[in-house]
């Protein structure tokens, strides 16, 4: 039976649901997303869903909570609504980084959130660059995890001059080495010293950046201070300029003031997360949109085509 394509998003990020529908030639259905006096959330879905294929576009940002729950209430409208399909479009996956128990006592809360979504009404989720590609499994339902590779490909092969592209830690070295193998480039990766959550210290450099342009490719920028200490670390091994590249805008505390201050000559970052007034208050960053790229997954899944032809 033929389902029509449906877009829905909540507050987090209206802008992108808007570019994907103009990728899509679709109209965003309308949807009412309110706040009661005592802060509860008000969804209803207006037009009618039954039997449709419809995407929910909604990353769970700052503040995460919210839109969090935000998007379970939308998906149990949806489910309620007898949608034929329903597929979560969580470009920035919140709570990621809990992927595991570091210490005794603590929860998981990738897992549960998860767990949320499913019960919620989700059959599928769509995202961007996980924070750690196991939380795919956390799931009994299908997960397709883009890549924003693609994205700042088209930017990236413009440069000129020596490229060497850089992992900030060890556990990025394979993003890193993979944008190195498309760029024909040499990888670099950051030895980092982590003593507490949302602080660490770079120490040094594994391998040659001397007089080269240097690429610090990175899955989210947060508070700033893991990036920001690899350029000075960069520039101190001989590099003639450092560019980053990052799929998540967080940009929590001080992250703003560091990047700006910052030696990098430019800040490369997705729409995932929207920036509204940061973007002004740092002008080095520029945001690149990865609306066509969840356009062509959209259209793929809806179309039963396959999604792996997306991952280059």
């Amino acid at each position: 039976m033929s389902r029509d394509l449906q877009i829905v998003t909540g507050t987090a990020n209206p802008e992108l649901a808007y570019a994907i529908c103009d990728h899509l030639g679709c109209r965003l259905t309308p949807a009412v997303t309110e706040t009661f006096s005592d802060g509860e959330i008000r969804v209803e879905i207006k037009d009618n869903v039954r039997g449709n294929d419809v995407f929910v576009v909604q990353p769970t940002c700052a503040p995460v909570n919210f839109h969090l729950m935000q998007l379970c209430l939308i998906l149990d409208a949806l489910k309620r609504a007898s949608a034929g399909r329903v597929t979560a479009v969580v470009p920035y996956y919140g709570y990621a980084r809990q992927d595991r128990k570091v210490v005794p006592r603590a929860p998981i809360s990738a897992k549960l959130v998860s767990d949320f979504l499913t019960v919620a009404g989700m059959h599928r989720l769509i995202t961007i660059d996980l924070h750690a590609g196991q939380i795919q499994g956390f799931f009994d339902l299908p997960v397709d995890n883009l890549y924003a590779l693609p994205v700042f490909l088209e930017y990236m092969r413009g440069l000129e001059g020596d490229i060497v592209c850089v992992s900030p830690d060890a556990g990025g070295t394979e993003r890193a080495r993979s944008y190195a193998k498309r760029m024909g480039a040499s990888l670099a990766i950051i030895d980092k010293r982590r003593d507490e959550p949302n602080k660490a210290k770079a120490m040094n450099v594994i391998g040659d950046v001397k007089g080269k342009r240097a690429v610090v490719l990175d899955d989210m920028i947060d508070t700033a201070g893991t990036i920001v200490a690899a350029a000075d670390v960069l520039l101190a091994a001989g590099a003639e300029e450092v560019i980053a590249c990052a799929t998540h805008p967080v940009l929590s505390g001080p992250a703003i003031e560091r990047l700006q201050q910052s030696k990098f000559s430019k800040i490369l970052v997705t729409n995932t997360i929207p920036l509204g007034e940061k973007k002004e208050a740092c002008p080095k960053i520029e945001v690149m949109s990865v609306a066509g790229l969840l356009a062509k997954a959209i259209h793929n899944i809806h179309t039963e085509s396959s999604v792996s032809v997306l991952f280059v």
